[in-house]
């Protein structure tokens, strides 16, 4: 039997960021690009990809895929942002393998790949990463401590002609690709990482209260 894949409701013509990562776990920080994108970028929908595991990073930490999505559904979820584990349903293991299914399954939604500076800064890592430019515009949403280095970063300099002024925000989700743009704003220093190496060990006592 042919496993079908179950995307979030869209309609032909729809602007749709997509957020992709462990999200391990999810925190205000990935709701904070979120909403930033939905008004900056005139958005309809924000979809979060929660990814199996990135092939850039160990696994030894990662969290059960199905306990990572039911947290980012807790943290922000509603009628215009969208909780998906897709790419474990199709298979892709690449951040490229996953636009250019969905370019195929939805050739009429106008996505948009977000990512946070910190992540463009060894976006030439990614697997065909000159190719996720030429499918789908980029939004690259400033981080604290990573504004200079991701703007002199690898990736940035080659894409640097087809950079989108940031007056022009609203107009990323129509242009064609390649198209890259870098969004000032709010930002919060919060990372998964940091979360990871705060929380309680199993097993540790909460303390008592006062």
């Amino acid at each position: 039997m042919t496993l079908i894949a179950r995307l979030p409701p869209f309609t032909p013509g729809m602007r749709i960021g997509l957020l992709g990562g462990s999200f391990n776990p999810p925190h205000e920080g990935h709701a904070l690009v979120t909403r930033l994108a939905l008004t900056r970028l005139g958005l309809d929908r924000v979809w979060w990809l929660v990814t199996p595991g990135n092939p850039l990073k160990s696994q030894a930490e990662l969290a059960a895929l199905a306990e990572r999505v039911e947290a980012a559904r807790r943290l922000f979820g509603g009628p215009r942002v969208s909780i998906t584990d897709i790419e474990a349903q199709i298979g892709a293991r690449y951040t490229y393998d996953t636009l250019a299914w969905l370019a195929r399954r939805a050739p009429r939604v106008r996505f948009v790949w977000l990512m946070g500076a910190d992540n463009l800064r060894q976006f030439h890592l990614w697997r065909h990463w000159r190719a996720i430019a030429d499918l789908t515009p980029i939004a690259v949403v400033d981080r604290p401590g990573s504004t200079l280095s991701a703007m002199s970063s690898r990736a940035a300099v080659a894409l640097g002609p087809w950079r989108v002024p940031e007056r022009d925000a609203l107009r990323l989700a129509d242009l064609p690709p390649p198209a890259f743009l870098f969004l000032h704003g709010p930002r919060s220093e919060l990372s998964s990482t940091l979360l990871r190496r705060s929380a309680p060990a199993a097993g540790d006592e909460p303390p008592p209260d006062p």
